[in-house]
């Protein structure tokens, strides 16, 4: 029964790995557009999107059989929850690198390049999402943790962003509305950072059985 089990686990895990990687894959697909003007390649990534829902309904599917099925003991229980929960994030990290493709296409062809900041952003959100699923895979608190700290960094550059975008604006108005669309896609990297804090701090409950959350709650 057990080795059956673990062979049920071992398939959740490869999902949750194939998943991270399509999340990757979009945001990367977007971040390209967005770095070369292309609005066909934005296109093109928008329409990726309904790959990370279908894996979100098959992990389900996984998890529902190993709940209903071999009866997990705490532990396990709590990397099942855990995935569950984690594939929420998932899905929504997969909507808004969508949004942002989508807002590549009102860009007329206008590139990311003139904020750099966009660009450190969109490579540190594709890292805090690879480690939070590597985290998860193999049981490491420790990278966990180093993805809810490397959030900082994607705080900062937002903050640079909103500086320099608003001395874009100040410099010339008529590029009020590029600046305006440029700060949603920031917005929306910022988010990606926050549901890979999530993702990590879900690892942190299925090995520890704490919620960081939770337990500031009851300090």
């Amino acid at each position: 029964m057990r080795s059956r089990f673990d062979e049920q686990l071992e398939t959740l895990n490869q999902k949750m790995i194939e998943m991270g990687a399509e999340c990757e894959n979009l945001i990367a697909l977007s971040v390209k557009a967005l770095l070369e003007g292309d609005t066909e390649g934005a296109c093109k990534a928008r329409a990726e999107g309904h790959k990370i829902d279908k894996m979100e309904r098959e992990i389900e599917s996984v998890c529902l059989r190993l709940l209903l099925q071999q009866q997990p003991v705490a532990k396990d229980l709590r990397v099942i929850s855990a995935a569950l929960k984690m594939i929420t994030d998932m899905e929504r990290i997969g909507d808004q690198a969508e949004d942002i493709a989508e807002i590549i296409t009102f860009l007329g062809g206008r590139t990311g390049e003139e904020c750099r900041d966009v660009r450190l952003m969109a490579e540190a959100t594709i890292k805090m999402v690879t480690e939070s699923i590597d985290a998860y895979v193999n049981r490491d608190l420790a990278l966990a943790r180093a993805v809810s700290e490397y959030d900082d960094v994607v705080d900062a550059a937002f903050d640079r962003v909103k500086q320099t975008l608003i001395s874009m604006i100040t410099e010339n108005t008529a590029d009020g509305e590029y600046a305006l669309d440029l700060l949603m896609i920031a917005k929306y990297f910022e988010r990606i950072g926050d549901h890979a804090v999530n993702i990590a701090e879900w690892v942190e409950f299925s090995v520890t059985g704490i919620h960081r959350k939770e337990n500031d709650k009851t300090e």
